[in-house]
């Protein structure tokens, strides 16, 4: 074997050394636990119930109805609130075409004053589609402020990247 053939597959093996088995790796950032979030607090009259809808895009069009780009979404769930704690009771991923595709808990959770959960949507989780949404059902102590539901979407390739914010409307 001469120096050319040696350094080909010591560079065929460097990379593939490089490659991952785990292609779609589930995002660890700030990964909250629900079931320790898990309240037995319900809404009654001293409770103000709400529904607020956010759009999410797992997807975007580029250049045709044909080409597309796959995006990274953070979910944020926000308690604006300086000494209230409040309540989500549901957290629903919709598809475009309007299917439920994901219940992020079973049971109402607490999110405490000024504190902000996070829900990741990877980039290889295109079931939302181009038109993506959540409802969030909630509940807060008469007169306290309402939560803000936010998204930002991204995604990098090479050099050039690009970044989308969605906020959430009461719908009810």
């Amino acid at each position: 074997m001469n120096i050319k053939q040696l350094l080909l597959l010591l560079t065929i093996i460097s990379l593939g050394a490089c490659q991952s088995d785990n292609v779609n790796i589930q995002s660890s950032m700030n990964p909250v636990n629900w079931e320790k979030r898990f309240t037995t607090t319900r809404p009654d009259s001293s409770f103000t119930e709400g529904i607020s809808y956010l759009s999410v895009y797992a997807q975007v069009f580029n250049k045709t109805e044909h080409s597309k780009h796959d995006l990274t979404a953070t979910i944020s769930l926000r308690n604006i609130n300086l000494k209230d704690t409040i309540y989500i009771q549901s957290a629903d991923y919709y598809n475009t075409e309007g299917n439920k595709i994901r219940t992020y808990f079973s049971n109402a959770i607490f999110i405490a004053p000024l504190e902000t959960l996070e829900i990741v949507i990877d980039e290889s989780d295109m079931a939302g589609g181009t038109g993506g949404n959540f409802l969030f059902n909630w509940y807060t102590p008469n007169n306290t402020v309402e939560p803000i539901f936010e998204a930002v979407m991204v995604n990098a390739f090479g050099q050039q990247a690009f970044a989308y914010t969605s906020t959430a409307h009461r719908v009810k």
